[in-house]
């Protein structure tokens, strides 16, 4: 697998490379174009070259995607749609695709000079076969046929849709521009750039704006020049509109090549046989992604994206099968496919270099406290969901059903797809870390409730105590309730009477008192400034730092030693440790995770978590010299 930068020389990795050009912006459409991928590397049998024109956020998103998807034999490049915009914005257009719907206009100037020949599809595309078959029916062009299309299956330009329906100029039924396959050598020489404006320019001056922008176009054109198409079979594009005549394209499945869901109803739209279509829609969407990376060549030796794929196999081959904790250890190399920003996004850092988000992780079994987070915790949130595909959809659905979450544009959602036995649990918070986009993070867990207005006061408590110059992890201290209906406290004051009552107990005081003992409760009762605590064994508090603090080590996965681990490297770093007098958090009552579950039962498991544990002491002393002995020492000690 391999990503380039747009514009640079095509090379041919492999013979018969299929060329796919997709244009796809924003969250929405760059979840959708996933189901389309799949359902082309599903069938697909060729090396595959993807072109996608996006916007910023969509290749962020698709860039992460593919990189960590590794599929072998699968070349990716972007193209700045935002560079292009000024090609076609001069065409008003009432499309529901904005102006990106007009982006295949541009192809030619837009791909590389010397690819001759590309597959053209939009978002909502699902393939029922091997692409390749499309791809050879460029062989059954002639004479100066550049366009493949197939006809329009609904009456849109025939005109007769209701009283006064006006639409562009079109051969007959015209075409529809969701698949196109368009031969772009002999494009460039009919200069079709040149064609597309004046046919563009001339019926604008009737029409006034575009309906269904770039097929208007594409079918003013062709109506003066009809001798530019090679007219598709309609099995390539089973348009399922509300209006079309798709039925007559196919008699029995095997027939079915491409379906379209070619409507801003999509899913609901009306057709005898939707619910076949729509189960066939819904096995690519919910379809295990992870089962895709099959080798059809092994890994390639030629592309840039080998040497990852070598490297790592290099790195998988010197390890110990024989060792007991050899699956453990691998889990340290796997690379798990991420989905960043699977929902809308839009945050702007505020100005006065204080702001922090909350970043957290979570499975399918800690959906029901993401609600309650948002209420505590107004600013913004980072999260890692480890998800299956299946998942993931279940997920979009409880959240598009949510007032509270659809009312947070602020609340970053990147999917971490399952794979392998454990639950990787610092990859997840690294990746959660990774996204932070303010200069302050507050490393918390799912289960916890922030106080209210702990947002606030972790801005004020920035300025105080000068974390922009200074090396500090502000500690917040944290409690626990065994209450499932909690009568949240509002200060410091009802806290302490609960705690004292027996509603609420410090975090883990029954069962592991060590991991945050050093906060020193007994001095929090009565703080009222910020007080500097040093480190100790197994200490693991939450705490606020800098958006540059050091990542979670990937070798601890499951449970156990996680964040004692990454507190160790905070202090082997020298950050101080402060904790904050009027700030805490509440761990809410939940089943037992899985994984502690095994670390009880499995002694395996906790003799492979000690020899983890060893080696990363190991590796500080390595990396942190003298500093690092008293880790070794303490932990003899303890």
């Amino acid at each position: 697998f391999c990503l380039q930068e747009p514009k640079k020389k095509y090379f041919s990795l492999f013979p018969q490379t299929i060329h796919v050009a997709i244009v796809c912006a924003g969250y929405n459409a760059s979840r959708d174009v996933v189901t389309l991928v799949k359902s082309v590397l599903f069938h697909r049998r060729n090396p595959l070259h993807f072109h996608f024109i996006t916007d910023s956020i969509a290749q962020q998103i698709l860039a992460s995607l593919f990189t960590t998807w590794m599929v072998p034999a699968v070349r990716v490049n972007f193209y700045d749609a935002d560079e292009l915009k000024s090609e076609v914005s001069w065409i008003p257009n009432k499309h529901y695709s904005g102006i990106y719907g007009l982006m295949k206009l541009v192809l030619t100037k837009t791909l590389p000079s010397d690819l001759q020949r590309v597959i053209v599809l939009d978002t909502d595309i699902t393939f029922a076969t091997d692409i390749a078959e499309l791809w050879a029916v460029f062989h059954k062009f002639k004479g100066q046929q550049v366009l493949g299309l197939v006809e329009n299956q609904s009456d849109w330009y025939l005109g007769n849709l209701w009283k006064n329906h006006r639409p562009w100029p079109a051969l007959g039924r015209g075409f529809n521009t969701g698949v196109i396959l368009l031969l772009l050598d002999r494009l460039r020489k009919l200069k079709w750039e040149q064609m597309w404006r004046l046919t563009a320019e001339r019926e604008l001056m009737s029409m006034l704006s575009t309906s269904l922008a770039d097929q208007d176009i594409f079918n003013a054109v062709i109506k003066q020049n009809p001798f530019l198409v090679y007219q598709l079979p309609c099995f390539w594009n089973v348009q399922l509109s509300d209006h079309t005549r798709s039925e007559k394209c196919y008699k029995d499945v095997s027939d079915l090549k491409v379906i379209h869901w070619n409507s801003p109803k999509k899913l609901r739209v009306k057709n005898k046989h939707v619910e076949f279509f729509r189960n066939l829609y819904l096995t690519f969407l919910e379809y295990d992604g992870n089962l895709l990376r099959r080798e059809l060549f092994g890994c390639p030796t030629t592309s840039t994206g080998s040497s990852r794929c070598g490297g790592l196999q290099k790195t998988l081959s010197e390890l110990d099968e024989d060792d007991p904790c050899y699956e453990f250890r691998r889990e340290r190399f796997t690379v798990h496919r991420t989905h960043l920003y699977f929902l809308h996004y839009q945050y702007e850092s505020a100005d006065d270099s204080t702001d922090v988000t909350l970043v957290a992780q979570l499975s399918m079994d800690r959906l029901q406290m993401l609600e309650a987070i948002c209420k505590h915790w107004e600013g913004p949130i980072s999260l890692a969901l480890y998800l299956s595909d299946a998942e993931a959809q279940q997920f979009l659905r409880y959240a598009q059903g949510s007032e509270v979450l659809m009312s947070r544009s602020n609340v970053g959602y990147h999917i971490v797809y399952k794979e392998g036995q454990f639950y990787p649990v610092n990859l997840l918070r690294n990746v959660a870390m990774k996204q932070v986009n303010t200069p302050y993070m507050f490393l918390s867990d799912i289960d916890f409730l922030p106080m209210y207005g702990l947002y606030e006061y972790l801005r004020k408590s920035v300025l105080q105590l000068d974390m922009a110059n200074t090396k500090k992890a502000l500690v917040v201290p944290a409690f626990e309730t065994l209450r499932y209906r909690l009568s949240y406290p509002k200060s410091k004051a009802e806290l302490l009477s609960q705690l004292d009552m027996g509603t609420l107990f410090t975090f883990r005081y029954h069962v592991w008192t060590k991991g945050h003992a050093p906060t020193n409760f007994a001095k929090w009762r009565t703080a009222t400034t910020p007080y500097r605590v040093q480190w100790e064994p197994d200490f693991e508090p939450y705490v606020m730092v800098r958006r540059d603090s050091p990542e979670y080590d990937r070798r601890f996965v499951g449970f156990g030693w996680n964040k004692v681990a990454h507190v160790m490297e905070l202090d082997a770093q020298e950050y101080e440790f402060v904790v904050l007098p009027n700030a805490y958090m509440i761990h809410m009552p939940h089943a037992p995770s899985f994984d502690i579950t095994k670390f009880r039962s499995n002694k395996q498991y906790r003799v492979c978590l000690k020899t983890l544990k060893e080696e990363f002491q190991q590796n500080m002393s390595r990396r942190y010299g003298f500093a690092a002995l008293k880790y070794m020492t303490a932990e003899n000690n303890s």
